[in-house]
């Protein structure tokens, strides 16, 4: 039940950092765990109205139901269209989030540019920018428009008729944080704010068949500000990942009801907007250094998608009585265990050694089969002993040193060949049921002290 104020009007508490309800104000949040963010808000009491009638839904078999196969629309970036599964679905909703200044309006932008170029009617709206502001980007990306429509408003119910009178094929919110719904007694950008505007787009979104690009401001921990609600209402979500300073960006999927959530999309930031990065793998690897220690590159799958990465390690002797353990780009307990199993099964002694692993370019992974990668850069370095340039090595480490089976082993082997490695080290139980891959040799290993003792 919902607090009562002192005019009879019943309000809850929220937390403004991720959403938690509860119905008495608390110092710190239970679910985020951060203080003084509770905030009071008024809540709609439910009911039916007076002289309304209650309608009697019914359930309907599932055999009576008809499967619609949903036509999916190309935003004309395919790695975009990898993301969402195929495509844009008719009357979906889909939520991007990311940090500050990382592409979500450009990409948005750059969708709106390429569907209006195909005939659909696209409505771009803003609360953030004015008319001039965004023309001056459509400028610099390029590209004709002739049936995108720009509007400027943060009022719901405005945005609500004017979507209803030009019902167009694809409308852009940008951002839900600046939506203002009047029902609402708060301020935009909060919970209740956030989630009835939210509803009445998935109203819209529904009813009219229009598909929904809504953009979400992000918390400092990265997730999308407003409560946690709002992703369930979505159908997809996507994450912009990477930093703002470097020229690449990651789009990731971590929710999609039409697709698959482990698909990535890399693109390039330039001047005349986001280009996509065709090669990954090419791209990540690009300015490898020459015969040095502690540089090995392995494999990580994302959705269907092979990435041939660069992990580095660089081990010194530590300087104070306390050895420093730094990771970048992936799990630092993971390090801590792999380095355990070093010290315990291949007898390094790591114990005085300060030890920095970092997955090259930025990017952050944490699939299991980069374990052999890292274990072996740690051990590289530890030893000084440069590993083969054309050496590519992937596989789960277990605790007892031992090397175990990863997924789609193929697809890896295939990717290595073909940007021109010769050698493949991988685990043994993958061995069974792969085929000989004429132009690279295969290293099958059983526990990671054989793998580091390849030269």
């Amino acid at each position: 039940m919902a607090a009562a104020s002192s005019k009879g009007r019943k309000t809850i508490f929220y937390c403004s950092n991720c959403g938690y309800e509860s119905t008495k104000w608390m110092g710190q949040c239970p679910g985020c765990h951060e203080w003084n963010t509770f905030v009071e808000e008024p809540v709609r009491t439910g009911g039916t109205a007076p002289g309304r009638k209650k309608v009697l839904v019914k359930p309907v078999r599932l055999a009576d139901v008809t499967a619609e196969t949903n036509e999916r629309q190309t935003t004309g970036l395919s790695e975009l269209d990898r993301v969402l599964g195929g495509g844009i679905v008719k009357g979906s909703m889909i939520l991007i989030g990311g940090d500050p200044g990382i592409g979500k309006s450009t990409i948005l932008l750059q969708v709106c540019k390429n569907l209006s170029g195909r005939g659909r009617k696209v409505l771009y709206i803003s609360g953030e920018e004015s008319l001039a502001q965004i023309r001056m980007r459509a400028d610099r990306i390029g590209g004709e428009a002739d049936s995108l429509y720009l509007l400027c408003e943060t009022n719901l119910a405005d945005i609500r008729e004017v979507i209803e009178e030009q019902k167009p094929d694809v409308c852009v919110i940008d951002s839900i944080q600046t939506m203002y719904n009047e029902e609402v007694s708060s301020a935009p950008g909060s919970v209740s704010q956030v989630r009835e505007s939210t509803g009445v787009l998935l109203m819209l979104a529904k009813g009219l068949g229009i598909s929904v690009f809504i953009v979400g401001h992000v918390t400092k921990e990265g997730a999308v500000a407003g409560p946690r609600v709002l992703e369930h209402m979505v159908d997809t979500v996507l994450y912009f990942e990477g930093d703002r300073h470097a020229s690449y960006r990651i789009l990731r999927g971590v929710k999609n009801r039409f697709g698959s959530t482990n698909e990535i999309g890399v693109f390039e930031m330039r001047g005349s907007g986001l280009v996509q990065v065709e090669n990954p793998s090419e791209y990540m690897l690009s300015g490898r250094p020459v015969e040095a220690s502690g540089s090995v590159v392995t494999c990580a799958v994302e959705g269907s998608r092979p990435l041939l990465l660069e992990v580095q390690a660089l081990v010194a002797r530590t300087g104070f009585g306390m050895p420093r353990r730094t990771a970048a780009g992936t799990d630092y307990n993971r390090v801590n265990l792999l380095m355990a199993v070093l010290e315990k099964r291949c007898g390094i002694d790591l114990s005085d050694q300060d030890a920095y692993v970092n997955i090259a370019g930025g990017i952050r992974m944490t699939e299991p089969a980069l374990d052999l990668g890292i274990t072996m850069a740690i051990a590289s370095s530890y030893r000084d002993v440069v590993i083969p340039e054309k050496l590519v090595a992937f596989g789960e480490v277990g605790l007892s040193g031992e090397v175990r089976a990863v997924s789609q082993v193929e697809n890896r082997v295939m990717e290595a060949k073909r940007l021109g490695f010769e050698a493949v080290v991988l685990p043994k139980a993958n061995m069974k049921g792969l085929k000989s891959v004429e132009g690279i040799r295969l290293i099958p290993v059983e526990t990671v002290r054989e793998a580091i003792a390849i030269r």
